[in-house]
């Protein structure tokens, strides 16, 4: 247990896609029962990680001002477009369309999640961090069993991550300093980002991510506050 960094530590914030649902695995399983339902064969696997292999660049549109401000709902609707153009299903009508780009309302939680979330807001204020936009973030959070005591958007601050903006919203909101604040995220890079903002950092990779096989982010030379195996660890660590 780190009690000091537990008792320094008002609020956990999270990235939700990939560190707190399995977007892949989720994301296959329903191009899947679409294919099944409609006759279609596809590469849904090359699909689901062509959708998602997307969205960094899409968001730098938004970032660079080459997009205005656009929702992250959006930004999927228009990969998802041009998937289907590409993988020749460009007849798939609006509402099948509508129905898989809200795909992503609908991830399903790591095994460790929604225990360990619970055990955490049991001591902490727990919330999420995400460039999902609000109604996503909300939808999945009812559909997965996410225990949030609160719903933190990029959307709310108009700047995706890791634009400095999106992690001055927890403290802002909260009512806390940037040091009373901890990001939990599976990814090196947006912990790193909130670092520099004066956020602490917890990280807990998810391996099976990007599959299996894929290798592990590299954190050499990186420091983080705390470092878990999962949810559960993290409670663990953190006295809750």
């Amino acid at each position: 247990m780190n009690g000091k960094l537990g008792d320094s530590v008002k609020a956990l914030v999270f990235d939700v896609f990939g560190t707190v649902v399995d977007w892949r695995g989720s994301i296959i399983r329903e191009l899947e029962a679409f294919g099944r339902a409609k006759g279609i064969a596809a590469d849904w696997a090359g699909f689901a990680d062509a959708w998602r292999g997307g969205y960094q660049p899409a968001m730098q549109r938004v970032r660079s001002g080459e997009l205005p401000w656009t929702r992250i709902d959006d930004l999927h609707r228009m990969i998802l477009d041009r998937l289907l153009a590409e993988y020749r299903l460009a007849g798939i009508g609006e509402a099948d369309r509508d129905h898989l780009n809200r795909a992503w309302h609908r991830l399903d939680p790591w095994p460790d999640a929604v225990a360990g979330l619970a055990r955490l807001k049991r001591r902490f204020i727990i919330g999420t961090l995400s460039n999902g936009n609000m109604a996503l973030l909300v939808d999945m959070a009812k559909h997965a069993g996410l225990p949030w005591d609160v719903v933190l958007s990029a959307e709310l601050a108009r700047h995706y991550k890791p634009d400095p903006e999106a992690y001055r919203l927890p403290p802002d909101l909260l009512g806390l300093s940037a040091s009373e604040v901890m990001l939990v995220a599976a990814h090196p890079s947006d912990l790193a980002a909130a670092s520099r903002e004066g956020l602490k950092t917890g990280y807990v990779p998810r391996p099976l991510e990007r599959g299996p096989g894929k290798p592990p982010d590299d954190i050499s030379g990186r420091h983080f506050d705390l470092v878990a195996e999962d949810f559960i660890q993290l409670a663990e660590r953190l006295g809750a």
